[in-house]
């Protein structure tokens, strides 16, 4: 229990306990009231413990001195929280039987070997490129065999597929000395005469990008998949990405326990401490929808963060003391004991197969060179470097230890460290060839079969039959036989088979078509979220509770067909960023699955920012990874607050890589339609935002997501008060066969009848539009102001646009949003109108820097004051209305 307290984990000996002076109270026979003379009297052993190995009684001091080479020496064990009898007992004999850490010559022939290549590779790219950011494993080279060791182990027991998340540091390392990763495709990586031959994006830094590499593992002598998954500078940020793929994996293998596939978590000290990623993504480990089965987590533990002491870094003894909360035994080990390190890693492999929960390895060692290979460490941590520049490398300190004990023999030592050598300088020599320049070289998530041809395709029509339509209708709310269903949605669901026989829906009804219809396509839906089995405002209702009886709850739209995808759908975790790294990760793995996350309200999507910023915006320009994940994000202004209101439009809207000075227009041909042009539109940009304002829409843009022929992100501004809004219905006819996505919708009343004396013509998105409408026919203007609703706002639909200016050509512009002026689309939308009024040489070009209509520029999102809210919203409809 309290033995790692002095066990000798650090190589540098700054933390290590003097055992004679230093030794906890506890940890003496004499807090036992034992004095000098019962050491030597003999004790029958408990059946608890494994250290007598065949012998069934030893003296005191016998028994000190075995636990003492268990749990004092270079590796500390704390498990003994975890709340089961059989798992300690399991940990307890591996560690404390002696037979169980031999290891044998063909073990220590391969550490050796795995070790030459660690410290060689670091050796090599240091002396070629000396001053190149590397960010190298010198000081912990032995996380290579550690983690060879563990998927050895994995892999005996059938698993055979591993996906790793890790930081920068020896990155490098593993791409080459794990995955296997051509070393040419690394050193033109260190070369900047060599560019990608097919770069399509921006790229990124050698020490961020993945790979995905299948092999054979010599040790099991089976094939295994290796996936690194690329990862920003955002230390801990993959984590949740590597579950969520991880666990997409096992489900389209249907690998229900975790048997063939498995994540490794590679970590250093401070983010694992410091970053509140890394508890949300334990968190999800044992969630029903979330787990994959155990993860293995290996801390790169070099004892400092950048420039900061661990005392100065953490209030917690350990940096792995969050990995408690579940219950996941830890083992420390100092990363300058091999033969430990070796055992260590093997039991971590063999707990995760057996017991299919979380594991984790700190590996205590030290930080050669400064945080990268330019810094100087002396300036922060002298006392530190002068004791690492006098520390034997762990190769020499091995080797030498295993050539004295005759384990293995010198030249036999010196001809493995000249085929690296070699290994390494012909790969040097063909690294100049341009054929190891691929962007797709590094790609972590290759989908085999997806990308076939070069077009031009069709823009995908996306309606469906009408019977499809009804039998959705019907099995969607369908229920078991003595199901006791709640009485209020008995009432709903009255509401809404009364709407089938209308031959309309509203919003909650499009969106079970659209689900319903990819299910019965044969594809996988996946909808994940806060509340989103009933959905934040209670529409959804997809997962149905009996009334009278605890835990059985029915999900009818699993039912429609025998032949269905499988939907599935999961009130997530109280958390944003790793549920939504989570579902990104899922996304990455099969292009043909929908995958939505959907937040709670759009305001709380702030908090996973890191993972809409640094992975879902700009993942494909930086790693050539594609992701057709949807965002649905409540947003609407309606009196609750600056907290209930705004999803930030603005902000992703801003990320967009869309050039607002260049009118990027569609022109038809003899051989396409413009809106099947519209797709190469869609192609050209990092993600798709949209903010709709029909059920039919709605139905249509998710039904998009899978019949594009490449994926993009589709970010949604989903509606609040117009799940319930009367006017918010679309009939069957806008969602059945040969139907399609609307970019805009143009105005149908009667402004379109008499389009040249039409005084003003207002572009909106989302809600608003119902709010002007009303207001329109309120203060009968119906005949002079026309409304255009921009529905899909990225890419900007500027060749509809077009049609509408050309159409009002008399008609001055006017953009109105509910949001703040320096928020919402406008600032997005307002660049883009002038620069197409300007290349229709228009004088309307200047009118729309000053015609606005919407809420002022402001610091919060909303007010909070109900009587403001509704004065701001009585002043924006008036400037609206004003000519």
């Amino acid at each position: 229990m309290r033995g790692h307290k002095i066990a000798q984990l650090d190589p540098l000996g700054l933390s290590s306990v003097d055992l004679d002076a230093e030794r906890p109270e506890d940890l003496t026979p004499k807090f036992y009231n034992f004095n000098e003379s019962d050491l030597d009297r003999k004790f029958i052993l408990p059946p608890i413990t494994f250290i007598g190995g065949q012998e069934k009684e030893l003296s005191l001091r016998e028994i000190i001195r075995r636990l003492e080479d268990v749990y004092c020496q270079t590796i500390g064990l704390e498990y003994m929280y975890i709340n089961s009898y059989e798992k300690c007992n399991w940990i307890r004999q591996r560690f404390e039987d002696p037979e169980q850490k031999k290891l044998g010559i063909k073990d220590i022939e391969r550490a050796v070997k795995r070790l030459i290549r660690a410290s060689k590779f670091e050796d090599y790219l240091k002396k070629k490129w000396s001053s190149e950011k590397r960010f190298g494993l010198e000081g912990c080279e032995v996380l290579i065999p550690a983690m060879k060791m563990v998927i050895d182990t994995a892999a005996g027991k059938g698993v055979d597929t591993i996906i790793m998340g890790m930081p920068h540091r020896g990155r490098l390392n593993v791409l080459a000395n794990v995955t296997r990763k051509p070393l040419e495709e690394l050193f033109c990586q260190f070369d900047p005469k060599l560019e990608p031959s097919d770069v399509s994006g921006t790229g990124d830094v050698k020490y961020h990008l993945g790979t995905c590499i299948e092999r054979l593992n010599r040790a099991s002598n089976t094939m295994v998949k290796f996936a690194l998954v690329a990862n920003p500078s955002h230390l801990e940020a993959v984590d949740p990405v590597v579950q969520g793929k991880t666990r997409a994996e096992q489900f389209y293998r249907g690998d229900k326990a975790g048997d063939k596939a498995m994540s490794i978590l590679l970590h250093g000290d401070a983010a694992f401490a410091g970053q509140g990623v890394v508890y949300e993504t334990f968190h999800l480990s044992d969630l029903p929808a979330y787990t994959t089965h155990g993860t293995i987590h290996i801390i790169c533990n070099n004892q400092i963060g950048f420039t900061t002491d661990p005392r100065m870094a953490r209030s917690s003894p350990y940096c792995t003391d969050v990995a408690r909360v579940v219950n996941a035994p830890i083992f420390h080990v100092n990363a300058d004991d091999v033969a430990s390190v070796l055992h260590v890693a093997k039991v971590a492999a063999e707990w995760r197969c057996t017991f299919k929960k979380d594991v984790v390895i700190d590996l205590v060692c030290y930080r050669r060179q400064g945080h990268n290979e330019t810094d100087e460490p002396m300036f922060t941590q002298p006392f530190m470097y002068k004791k690492i520049h006098k520390q034997t490398p762990v190769l020499k300190k091995w080797v030498d230890q295993l050539i004295s004990e005759g384990t293995i023999k010198q030249d036999w030592y010196e001809a493995e460290e000249a085929k690296y050598q070699k290994i390494l300088d012909d790969a040097f020599a063909n690294s100049k060839s341009p054929a190891y320049a691929k962007d797709k070289n590094w790609l972590d998530s290759p989908w085999k079969g997806f990308f076939t041809g070069k077009g031009p395709f069709p823009y995908p029509k996306t309606g469906v039959s009408e019977e499809t339509i009804k039998t959705i209708g019907v099995k969607a709310h369908e229920l078991p036989e003595g199901f006791a269903l709640h009485r209020g949605l008995k009432r709903v669901f009255e509401n809404r088979a009364k709407m089938l026989q209308e031959r309309e829906v509203d919003w909650a009804l499009g969106e079970s078509m659209a689900i319903g219809s990819v299910l019965l396509d044969g594809h996988h839906v996946r909808i994940s979220g806060q509340d989103v089995e009933r959905g934040t405002f209670s529409h959804r209702h997809h997962v149905l509770h009996d009334q009278d009886k605890d835990l059985v709850f029915h999900v009818p739209m699993n039912y429609l067909s025998p032949t269905q995808g499988h939907y599935t759908i999961c009130n997530s975790s109280l958390s944003e960023f790793a549920c939504l790294g989570f579902e990104l990760g899922y996304s990455t793995t099969n292009p043909n699955s929908l995958v939505i996350w959907e937040a709670q309200f759009g305001d709380f999507a702030n908090t996973a920012q890191c993972i809409i910023d640094q992975f879902i915006s700009s993942g494909q320009a930086k790693w050539v990874r594609q992701s057709g994940i949807c965002l649905l994000l409540p947003h609407g202004y309606e009196g609750q607050g600056p907290e209930h209101s705004s999803a930030r439009l603005e902000r992703f809207l801003q990320m967009a890589d869309e050039d607002e000075d260049q009118v990027t227009e569609i022109k038809e041909t003899k051989h396409l339609h413009h809106n099947d042009l519209a797709m190469y539109q869609l192609d050209d940009v990092n993600w798709i935002i949209a903010h709709l304002t029909t059920p039919a829409n709605y139905f249509h843009i998710l039904r998009r997501q899978l019949a594009l022929p490449f994926r993009k992100p589709l970010i949604m501004m989903s509606p609040k008060s117009l799940l319930r809004l009367p006017e918010c219905r679309s009939s069957f006819d806008e969602m059945t066969t040969g139907t399609t996505f609307k970019r805009i919708y143009q105005e149908e009343g009667a402004a379109s009848q008499n389009a040249s004396d039409v005084k003003k013509i207002i572009f909106c998105s989302g809600k608003t539009y119902y709010d002007l409408y009303k207001e329109r026919a309120n203060n009968k203007l119906d005949t002079e102001i026309a409304i255009v609703r921009i529905e899909q706002l990225c890419p900007f639909p500027f060749d509809e646009i077009r049609k509408e200016l050309e159409k009002y050509n008399n008609a001055k512009v006017c953009f109105a949003q509910e949001e703040h002026k320096n928020m919402g689309p406008y600032t997005y939308c307002k660049p883009r109108l002038a620069c197409l009024l300007r290349s229709m040489n228009d004088a309307r070009a200047g009118e729309i820097n000053t015609c606005y209509a919407g809420r002022e520029a402001a610091a919060a999102t909303a007010t909070g004051i109900k009587s403001s809210h509704y004065l701001e919203q009585k002043t924006y409809m008036q400037q609206a209305m004003a000519f």
